[in-house]
């Protein structure tokens, strides 16, 4: 555990309390990075291995879900959508599919129309998200981070939500395990630079630590008057800061922020 002398800042796994970002490019620090190259190199050699000893793991059951959700959705079984990545480079995303396609004349428009009952039971386990660990193998993602949304967001954000892109995203990561879909998307930015400040090998054990639990509770899976998560619309949340974040329930046809 570390402790700042000017403050109450402590960079502890068992402490973990966003609000503060304490970390700045110093003089001595590689060109490009912000200083960190071993803590880089050994969570990615830490994202390969744990990535596939998971899909080892669980292939049986990702063969399985394959092939219900082609029993039942048809193909193709993947999601796959683009994302922004570290430094908003884009990539494809991969996971399950859980929601039927956009049937206007059938009246499928909304994620809750659309959003099928294996679907939500993919979602309530987090079960949709395994393909994703292929993400991790590629290097577009790593096991914890703050979570990919979409790209129409990126000219959204105020200059320090957008610090989010400094770090390869997460499967999961601090807003995922503190409230997930039900937390503002203000608040949630303010975990996510959180945790580009003060990113550490032990920290990433914590929030995988606390996933599990999260994932076991199923909390937050959805936002609150919403089947999946609300469109954010940019701004802090705060009058005269950026303008106000707008949570628009029911978006239709492909906005999954996962």
């Amino acid at each position: 555990m570390t402790e700042r002398s000017t403050g109450t800042i402590r960079q502890d796994a068992y402490d973990i309390r966003p609000g503060t970002a304490d970390r700045q490019p110093g003089p001595g620090d590689p060109v490009g990075t912000d200083g960190r190259p071993w803590y880089d190199r050994t969570k990615r050699l830490f994202d390969i291995v744990l990535a596939v000893l998971l899909l080892v793991v669980a292939s049986p059951a990702m063969l399985a879900i394959a092939v219900v959700v082609a029993a039942t959705l048809g193909r193709p079984v993947l999601f796959r959508q683009v994302r922004p990545g570290r430094h908003g480079e884009l990539f494809e995303l991969v996971k399950f599919r859980t929601m039927r396609p956009v049937d206007v004349a059938g009246g499928a428009v909304t994620d809750g129309d659309r959003l099928t009952r294996l679907g939500r039971r993919l979602r309530a386990t987090s079960m949709d998200e395994l393909p994703t660990l292929w993400n991790v193998l590629r290097g577009q993602m790593s096991l914890v981070g703050p979570r990919p949304l979409l790209v129409d967001y990126l000219d959204r954000y105020t200059p320090a939500q957008a610090r989010r892109h400094e770090v390869r995203p997460g499967i999961t990561g601090l807003a995922q395990v503190r409230g997930r879909n039900a937390m503002p998307f203000p608040e949630r930015f303010t975990h996510d630079v959180w945790y580009v400040d003060n990113r550490s090998l032990r920290v990433d054990l914590h929030i995988l630590a606390e996933t599990v639990g999260a994932v076991l509770r199923r909390r937050g899976i959805t936002a609150p008057g919403s089947p999946t998560a609300p469109e954010f619309l940019g701004g802090t949340g705060v009058p005269g800061q950026g303008g106000a974040a707008h949570d628009v329930p029911g978006r239709p046809a492909d906005w999954r922020t996962g």
